[in-house]
């Protein structure tokens, strides 16, 4: 929807873009990633057929009419005159009704048709309306459930009465979703409104695949493709079912059965904060760290509380990119602006499929009285930055939160994030200063402590990088330790080669994307990349510099992508405390001695599981332990 929805939109620039990594053109990539796709198909079809085949085991299984008897079909046939007939619009496309709008990913029954004397013609029946279930019980034995549209799909004679059914199948669509707000904002148009507008369009961007559940002919494919305007390169055939969402309910119906289910884990209460004192004076006699999901976001929607009922707090700041449906935080934010405090609060529209959300969140911040803004023109504002302003003795007192993941509660116990909570004062300014910009619409300049992208990070980042260079070549030993999402921005990608070609020792968690391929020769061999990926989503950033006695160690909302060292707003903190920068040392430590979620980056660009050598250890079992105070270490 958006990877290769922008890469075609590119296919129709006039001037031909090469991507720099690989120099390819939009369609060599395009071309590469269909083939890829079609080997992905195939591997998501192995599993898909492994997993239900364990689900049987389990009591729970999925039918089609060749698995069931008389009896079941008769049964399923008296439901679909009575629950599901009634309530599905189906047309037929000819002069006086036009081929249909699909929309994005909802699945539709589409039928080849002919009378006795006549042409063929296309039938379409919606199956996603919502007004009935997806999965249906078929009576004749526990745990047996058909789907929604194959009963639909196989009933088909009955909706189309009158004509002959030639062929039919499941499809659905895909639209493009990628589409570049900044280049079509009028400034004479209010932004918020605009984007609701710009919204519904997407909704109605051109289809960038097309996928089938049967073969059908040639001519006929060709005419789908014709009435969507997609190419015939875009139409991919899955013996799966076309959205596996479905498994969420099989997943509801199977809770009795605990052995299939992680063991519950709940975000713990930090030893870090003492009860019934104050949060804010809390931090101003140490620096706090919470690491989530093993500790609990409530120490710091506790602050934003304290902070909007504190009669000397004059102000709160914050940057929301993504935020809970529910969300206390904007909550907190809105008690704040009732009682009189200033806020300023950045809602990022842009925030790709949250937009609706982040919308009616503006409206209600707005209405209780915070000012709100709306970011930059060509940039992201993608930081996790709140600065709390208070008055002490007639001077301001910052207190600054920064974070690695969004503002939501929900996935606080999703994702592994890192949370800063600081009264510095140089970086209570620094926040302050990027809090400025960005009311002004501009970007920051320069920073001493902070990094704040798009214009100081990606530099700053390449310096420390260039420091270890030097001490290598010096014959020092130095050391680069990073850890975020993904890695493309390619001139990050030159210098860590350039540092390993010195005899620095790097070592990088990337869980996703990685354009860096280590243990090559003369080039890359003093690079290990691994990739962990178990329960909760890997999702905070660490960048490691230098020694432990020496060491510069930050957190940060910003991966070493191009877009976001260059085209968002990203802030990465310093972390000053001995005793907090010792423990994400000691957290990266770990990860890094993970064996049992970890894979590892071979010279060949491909991945293996790192062999489990010794003591098992799973790093993110580890950091529950230690939240619940289970390990050897806690316990003695």
């Amino acid at each position: 929807m958006v990877r290769v929805g922008s890469l075609i939109d590119q296919m129709l620039l006039p001037r031909t873009i090469r991507e720099n990594k690989t120099g390819m053109t939009p369609k060599e990539q395009i071309t590469s990633i269909l083939s890829q796709v079609k080997h992905l198909n195939r591997r998501k079809e192995a599993v898909y057929e492994e997993i239900m085949d364990l689900l049987e085991e389990h009591g729970v299984k999925l039918v089609n009419f060749r698995k069931i008897g008389k009896k079941d079909s008769e049964y399923l046939e008296r439901y679909f005159d009575s629950e599901i007939e009634p309530l599905i619009s189906p047309i037929i496309v000819g002069r006086k009704q036009p081929f249909p709008f699909l929309k994005n990913k909802e699945i539709y029954v589409v039928a080849v048709l002919r009378r006795k004397k006549g042409k063929e013609k296309l039938g379409i029946i919606p199956c996603g309306s919502g007004v009935f279930p997806r999965l249906i019980e078929v009576p004749g034995e526990n745990g047996c459930y058909m789907l929604s549209e194959e009963l639909i799909l196989h009933y088909v004679p009955k909706v189309f009465r009158g004509y002959e059914v030639k062929a039919k199948s499941l499809l659905r669509v895909t639209r493009n979703a990628d589409i570049d707000a900044d280049a079509l904002y009028d400034e004479d148009l209010d932004y918020r409104e605009f984007m609701v507008e710009l919204i519904k369009r997407r909704k109605r961007l051109a289809p960038v695949r097309l996928e089938l559940s049967r073969d059908l002919d040639g001519d006929v494919v060709d005419t789908l493709c014709e009435y969507l305007d997609v190419k015939r390169r875009y139409v991919f055939r899955n013996t799966t079912p076309l959205d596996l969402s479905f498994l969420f309910e099989i997943q509801d119906l199977l809770r009795q059965k605990q052995e299939l289910f992680y063991e519950k884990r709940i975000p713990q209460l930090t030893e870090q904060f003492q009860k019934d004192r104050s949060i804010l004076d809390q931090i101003r006699e140490k620096d706090k760290l919470l690491s989530y999901p093993y500790e609990s976001i409530k120490p710091f929607l506790q602050m934003l509380q304290e902070a909007a009922n504190d009669p000397q707090v004059v102000s709160i700041k914050m940057t929301l990119y993504r935020v809970a449906k529910q969300s206390k935080v904007v909550e907190a934010l809105i008690e704040a602006a009732e009682n009189g405090k200033d806020v300023l609060v950045l809602v990022e529209l842009k925030a790709r499929f949250d937009e609706e959300n982040n919308i009616e969140w503006s409206r209600r911040l707005e209405d209780a009285g915070c000012q709100v803004i709306y970011g930059l023109d060509g940039y992201k504002v993608h930081s996790k930055l709140c600065l709390i302003t208070r008055k002490n003795e007639g001077q301001p007192e910052y207190f600054t939160q920064i974070g690695t993941g969004n503002y939501n509660e929900k996935t606080a116990r999703l994702y592994t994030d890192l949370s800063l909570m600081t009264a510095n004062q140089d970086i209570g300014k620094e926040a302050a200063d990027v809090f400025h910009a960005l009311a002004l619409g501009e970007v920051v300049q320069e920073t001493s402590h902070l990094l704040v992208a798009p214009k100081c990070l990606q530099n700053k980042v390449l310096d420390m990088i260039d420091e270890e260079i030097c001490l290598a070549e010096e014959g020092k030993e130095a050391y680069i330790g990073i850890k975020i999402n993904s890695l493309t921005d390619k001139k990050i990608i030159d210098r860590l080669i350039a540092a390993s070609q010195a005899g620095v020792q790097i070592d990088l968690i990337v869980r996703g994307i990685c354009c860096l391929i280590p243990g090559v020769e003369n080039m890359t061999e003093n690079i290990r990349v691994i990739s962990i990926v178990g329960r909760f989503l890997e999702h905070s950033r660490i960048y490691l510099f230098g020694t432990e006695e020496r060491q510069k160690v930050y957190i940060a909302s910003a991966d070493f992508m191009t877009r976001n060292t260059l085209r968002r707003v990203e802030v990465a903190a310093p972390v000053y405390d001995e005793q907090l920068r010792l423990r994400l040392n000691e957290m990266f430590i770990t990860m890094l001695s993970d064996n049992v979620q970890a894979r590892q980056m071979l010279p060949d660009g491909s991945y293996e599981r790192v062999p489990e050598l010794g003591t098992a250890l799973s790093s993110q079992d580890f950091f529950y332990q230690v939240a619940y105070g289970l390990t050897e270490e806690n316990k003695s």
